[in-house]
């Protein structure tokens, strides 16, 4: 078969879609993906309604051509362990993958940043399934890795007037106090919108983290920023509007704070154990 490459100035992309509970919503997801993108990694985290269905209906819908990254000389190859979920064959561009067990948003990014790097991408970025995201504005995430600037950035909705209206007071407090929590773990002082799930990652940053090692949990992003310090890598922030729509929350706050609490400071602690007392 004639393998083609897509690319975004000369790097090929691949888009992580973590999805649990999303019918209704993730295909269209799937479908927005601007056209510049390799491959598209959708994670069926063990849904209980009709996601699947839709992942695969969207994925012959979604286009585009099989690729193969260029990604670097002497790469390691890693794999999804076949014990926590199954790679289907991709549908033009889309890659289905799906848990045989919930493991949680973490769990799902995971598994699709195992899967863009063993098909080699040059920059993975991850989305969520809810279709709040500007798609739009995917490049503003990827011009800053592509131009040598960032090894790793994410959206910044804290900035926005609109998101301080129209988020629930108790939910902006709790973005604010995770942020600055997160500041403190990971040593990025100037990071903002720790929770937000619109992020680009370079090849080369994607290969210093374990990424097998990381929280299964909404937690995750907040790790990897204190494992990409650890390994000198460079984050840059990028401003964003937030985008709404008839989606509902998973996360169980009382259930959330105490289990990314507890990680945060397990993190701090091994980052200065790694970088101040080895």
């Amino acid at each position: 078969m004639v393998r083609f490459v897509i690319m975004y100035r000369n790097n090929t992309v691949g888009v992580v879609v973590p999805a649990y509970n999303e019918s209704g919503l993730v295909g269209d997801v799937i479908r927005k993906q601007p056209d510049y993108v390799d491959r598209i990694y959708v994670i069926d985290d063990r849904s209980t309604d009709d996601t699947w269905t839709e992942i695969l209906a969207a994925g012959s819908d979604a286009g585009g051509a099989i690729c193969v990254g260029s990604g670097g000389i002497g790469r390691t190859t890693w794999k999804i362990p076949e014990t926590q979920a199954v790679v289907y064959e991709s549908s033009g561009r889309v890659v289905p993958i799906r848990h045989r067990e919930n493991r949680g948003v973490g769990g799902a990014i995971k598994s699709g940043y195992l899967q863009a790097r063993e098909d080699r991408m040059d920059i993975t970025v991850t989305t969520d399934a809810d279709d709040q995201m500007d798609l739009g504005q995917m490049t503003r995430l990827l011009d800053p890795i592509v131009d040598g600037r960032a090894d790793y950035t994410k959206g910044n909705r804290l900035s926005s007037r609109k998101l301080q209206d129209s988020m629930p007071t108790v939910r902006f407090v709790g973005n604010v106090l995770l942020t600055l929590l997160t500041r403190i773990a990971s040593g990025y002082w100037q990071m903002m919108d720790s929770q937000n799930g619109y992020t680009a990652i370079s090849a080369q940053a994607l290969e210093c983290i374990d990424v097998e090692d990381l929280f299964e949990y909404y937690g995750l992003r907040n790790e990897l920023l204190v494992r990409l310090n650890v390994a000198n890598m460079r984050v840059r922030d990028v401003p964003m509007e937030p985008v709404y729509g008839t989606e509902e929350s998973h996360i169980r706050l009382g259930q959330f704070i105490p289990k990314v609490l507890i990680m945060l400071i397990q993190s701090f602690l091994w980052r200065m154990r790694t970088q101040y007392l080895k």
